[in-house]
This record gives C-alpha cells, sequence and structure tokens, in this order.
C-alpha cells in the first residue's frame, strides 16, 4: 500500500508543499489523455488510496470524493486528441501533467512524478516506478486522474454510442476494434496510433515531421509554462534556464 515515506524525505530537505503527478489515458484509442496533481495534507490522508488501477470503479468514486474533500489542492490537465496526434502520446502526457501542475490552487514546490520520465513542470520533480502503488500523494493523482477521464469518456459515449466507450474507455478491447472496423473512426479517436491510422490509411507508414513536432512543442511548452521548456529535473532561473547545480540539489528519494 502507499505510503508518506516519499514525501517525509523530501520535506526534510524543504518546507513543501509537495504534490504528486500521475496520469490516465496513455494507451486508449480514442479520448485526451489527462493528468492531475494533488497535494495532500499530512494530517488528513484519506483513507483507502491506493494504484487505482487496483480498485473497482465504485471503490475509485468514493476515494476521488475524499480527496477532494481533504486535499490541500488539486489540479487537472489534459492534452487533446488533436495534441496527442502532433506531438505523440508521451509528449502529450508529459503537457498534461505541466496542466495539471499550473492548475494547483496552491503553488507546489516540488513534485513527485509516477514512472522514471521526468516532465518538465513549473516546479523541480523526480520520479517513482509504480509511484502510484508506493506514495500516497501519487496514488491520489491516479485516482483523480483517472476519474476524471473515465467521466470523459462516458460522457462521449452519450455522443457516440457505437464504441462502447461507456465500458471500455476507448482502450483497444475487442468490442471497440469490432466498432472501429464496422463503423470507422470519429473525431475522437486518435489517428497516430496504428489500430486507426490502419483503416483510415491502408498501407500507409505514420509520423510527423519531427523538427516541425518540435518547434511545435517547445512553443506550446512556453505558452503553458511561460518559460523556455526546462528539459533537467531543476527549477528555472530568474531568466527562464535551469539554475545551477551549485545553487540546487534535488534531494534522493530512492
Amino acid at each position: 500500500m502507499p505510503h508518506y515515506i516519499f514525501e517525509s524525505r523530501v520535506l526534510k530537505t524543504m518546507p513543501g508543499p509537495i504534490c504528486g503527478v500521475d496520469e490516465a489515458g496513455r494507451g486508449p484509442l480514442a479520448g485526451p489523455v489527462v493528468a492531475a496533481a494533488v497535494i495532500l495534507d499530512r494530517k488528513r490522508i484519506p483513507k483507502g488510496l491506493n494504484d487505482s488501477k487496483q480498485m473497482t470503479p465504485e471503490d475509485r468514486e468514493e476515494a476521488y470524493k475524499r480527496i477532494v474533500d481533504c486535499a490541500i489542492a488539486f489540479g487537472v490537465g489534459e492534452a487533446s486528441v488533436d495534441e496527442i496526434d502532433l506531438v505523440n502520446i508521451r509528449q502529450a502526457t508529459h503537457l498534461a501533467m505541466a496542466r495539471a501542475v499550473r492548475a494547483l490552487s496552491t503553488a507546489a514546490m516540488f513534485a513527485l512524478v509516477d514512472g522514471n520520465d521526468p516532465p518538465a513542470l513549473p516546479c523541480p520533480c523526480d520520479t517513482i516506478v509504480d509511484g502510484d502503488a508506493r506514495s500516497v500523494s501519487i496514488a491520489a493523482a491516479s485516482i483523480v486522474a483517472k476519474v476524471t477521464r473515465d467521466r470523459i469518456m462516458q460522457a462521449l459515449h452519450a455522443e457516440f454510442p457505437g464504441y462502447g466507450w461507456f465500458t471500455n474507455k476507448g482502450y483497444s478491447t475487442e468490442e471497440h476494434l469490432d466498432a472501429l472496423t464496422r463503423l470507422g473512426p470519429c473525431k475522437h479517436h486518435r489517428r497516430s496510433f496504428a489500430p486507426v491510422h490502419n483503416i483510415l490509411y491502408p498501407g500507409r507508414s505514420h509520423g510527423l515531421n519531427f523538427g516541425f513536432r518540435r518547434k511545435w512543442i517547445d512553443s506550446i511548452w512556453t505558452l503553458d509554462l511561460g518559460t523556455p521548456r526546462n528539459h533537467s529535473r531543476r527549477p528555472v532561473d530568474k531568466a527562464g534556464g535551469p539554475c545551477s547545480r551549485s545553487t540546487w540539489k534535488a534531494p534522493s528519494i530512492a
């Protein structure tokens, strides 16, 4: 079960607050990718937090209510299907995470991010593999992201009921793939994902020009973060560049 050990280690090196960050919806063939950031009150950590994938939909909904009730702040960000198709799912996920952190009503001083791929955020961060099962802050973020995205897909199901999104949430289930073959893709499908692309453009390889994509990524990141993109885990200085290692060092939380 997740705990507060990682947060406590970071808080020994800085005053906080610390947010957990996670995403939902990297793998589906349809719908946005959604990320959440959550700052928990150490004295009011909700009970029953866990990796959202290990919870039933009913348990996630109950946990979501407790998180919203008890958290110091939470923020949600998403990247659209068009953004996913333009910059790829990895970059779109990072973009959603940055938007989630920026959406916090209380600014985070540090972020713990699920996985092993640190995104460029408005604050320094570190990653934790299987973080949603190890850190309560990341577990809370995983629940908020998952519940939010499930609700989005259920709403889209009302508009396009033929794909079974109410139950499959856009993932490549047999039901969804059969519907894709029968009905064809709609505007909410990710055209850069092979099963969708192969239906739209049989026999053609897919992919965007990297140079164009990189320029778009850097421009949208400047818009979202207000600074040039920071590829390190360090915060940016007043000039917009990463702080030198002599003035800041990321705490070790492994």
